[in-house]
């Protein structure tokens, strides 16, 4: 296998990042709308819109600006082309949460907007992190050199931590323990989505240290730094997991 897998069509190459990226959109959103048709949802569609905004744009932001702080050396260099080309998916959660939460203060919405979303979410993110797997080292999500028996050749000749494939399965195993949990417990309000964010901050923790980026004095990446904040904001999912669950009427 041979890295950035491609798709050629006469002259044009197309990227397999770019294809798997819009589908995980794409897919991901009609997931959301297949679940909402079928659920129940006591946000009307115009807040819903609303939230929506906030969201996207909140995470627009906040991918975009911790993005351009993983490289510090590199802000003396900052322009738009450089905040632009630079994003990262813990800062557009974390961005979409604080636009979403804002959005929900001015128009009164006080029931959790994130639940909804979760596995709509999680399929999205196997999608788009098998695209990066694809990409090779031009994506950036490949890890440090190891000699573990599945390191792969991302395309320079060193066997390489292949951490994308390692965040697939982290969402796999996810998926499958929310939906194990769910047979036999109704989550309180919110507390999917709480779960969700925190775990996958928790991840993005421990797997950063892999990874290569640049590290501050006292150890930590950008991107670790702006986990421990969100995880100190969802603190009570791991202090006080006896609140999270309700039991179901037929348990």
């Amino acid at each position: 296998m041979h890295f950035p897998i491609e798709i050629k069509l006469g002259s044009i190459v197309l990227p397999l990042h770019l294809v798997f990226e819009t589908l995980a959109y794409f897919v991901g959103y009609r997931y959301y709308a297949y679940l909402r048709k079928h659920g129940t949802d006591s946000i009307t569609d115009d807040k819903r819109l609303l939230i929506f905004i906030g969201a996207a744009f909140g995470a627009f932001i906040g991918s975009h600006l911790v993005g351009i702080f993983e490289h510090p050396e590199n802000l003396k260099s900052l322009s738009l082309v450089y905040f632009l080309g630079n994003k990262t998916i813990v800062g557009g959660m974390l961005g979409g949460l604080i636009g979403v939460e804002l959005v929900k203060k001015q128009i009164g919405v006080t029931v959790s907007s994130g639940d909804l979303m979760v596995y709509p979410l999680i399929l999205a993110m196997i999608i788009g992190r098998i695209g990066c797997f694809l990409a090779g080292l031009e994506d950036g999500t490949y890890g440090v050199p190891s000699t573990l028996p599945w390191a792969i050749n991302f395309g320079d000749g060193i066997p390489r931590h292949p951490t994308n494939l390692y965040e697939i399965l982290f969402w796999v195993a996810l998926w499958l323990i929310l939906r194990a949990v769910e047979r036999k417990y109704k989550f309180a309000n919110g507390v999917r989505f709480k779960i969700f964010l925190a775990s996958y901050l928790l991840f993005r923790l421990m797997i950063e240290f892999i990874k290569p980026a640049y590290f501050f004095p006292i150890g930590l990446s950008t991107i670790q730094l702006v986990c421990i904040a969100g995880l100190l904001y969802y603190y009570k999912v791991f202090i006080q997991p006896y609140t999270l669950f309700q039991l179901k009427p037929n348990a």
